[in-house]
């Protein structure tokens, strides 16, 4: 027997009443010039609103009575979604960036880690940086420390300090967030390209150019931030090649010592 699909509808959000979907014996009604009619039968209310050739369309059901409106239902709903749109292109997402550090990560290293930081911050990114310890390296956290206030240091024209030094496991991180100002002026940007958006096609073709230095700008941050990584894991390498060295070493001295007791005994 072949089973049935079981299709599930997302929930509908509340519906907007309009003309004969008004259900209740009367209504406020305020007019299409904004004047207060009062409350009036709800089909007086449509009565009114067939003779302007205009809808009545309730905009406050949870008052007692509903409040109602005389308007061009099909502008309304163009003007409601074209504000959901503006709303939405001025809203600014923030996210987390990682940097990652070891003790041992040398000062080109570290240079390169804060231009990938400041490029962060420069588009309204936090920045959680993360200095790693391996082995006998937690005994020396104020190496760490010091790695990370030097970032702290070079970035303080664009950051401040969100969360402090602060030790996680056998990690030690610091949070930075962007400065108001930064902040601000990515707003400010960000509405004057979607004004020169809307203009015409020559706002259009330069948000696609600012797009593109956009991209361009993360490309060559991930590939310094990978180079950054590379050194890190070769840097690991060595010290896991120099502790396999020592072990042989240790192992080699150990058989030594013991041929030569063999032969003294015999």
């Amino acid at each position: 027997m072949a089973m049935r699909r079981r299709f599930h509808r997302e929930p509908r959000g509340p519906q907007i009443r309009v003309n004969h979907r008004i259900r209740v014996p009367e209504v406020r009604v305020v007019a299409e010039d904004g004047s207060n009619l009062g409350v009036l039968p709800t089909e007086e209310a449509l009565r009114r609103a067939r003779e302007l050739n205009l809808d009545l369309v309730e905009v406050n059901p949870k008052s007692s009575p509903p409040v109602c409106k005389i308007l061009d239902f099909g502008k309304f709903k163009y003007e409601e979604k074209k504000r959901q749109r503006e709303a939405k292109r001025r809203q600014t997402t923030i996210e987390v960036k990682e940097i990652k550090l070891r003790p041992k990560t040398d000062d080109h290293d570290l240079n390169v880690k804060v231009r990938a930081s400041r490029k962060f911050f420069e588009a309204g990114n936090k920045v959680k940086v993360i200095c790693r310890f391996r082995g006998r390296e937690i005994t020396h956290p104020e190496r760490a420390r010091m790695q990370l206030d030097f970032i702290h240091s070079k970035v303080e024209d664009l950051a401040t300090l969100e969360q402090p030094p602060t030790m996680e496991g056998r990690t030690m991180t610091i949070i930075l967030a962007p400065r108001p100002h930064v902040l601000q002026r990515l707003s400010q940007e960000k509405s004057k390209r979607a004004a020169e958006g809307e203009r015409g096609d020559t706002g259009i073709a330069d948000t696609d150019e600012v797009g593109d230095a956009d991209e361009a700008d993360e490309a060559d941050e991930a590939d310094e931030a990978d180079e950054a990584d590379e050194a890190d894991e070769a840097d690991e390498a060595d010290d896991d090649d120099e502790d396999d060295e020592g072990d042989e070493d240790g192992e080699g001295d150990e058989d030594g010592e013991g041929d030569e007791d063999g032969e003294d005994e015999e």
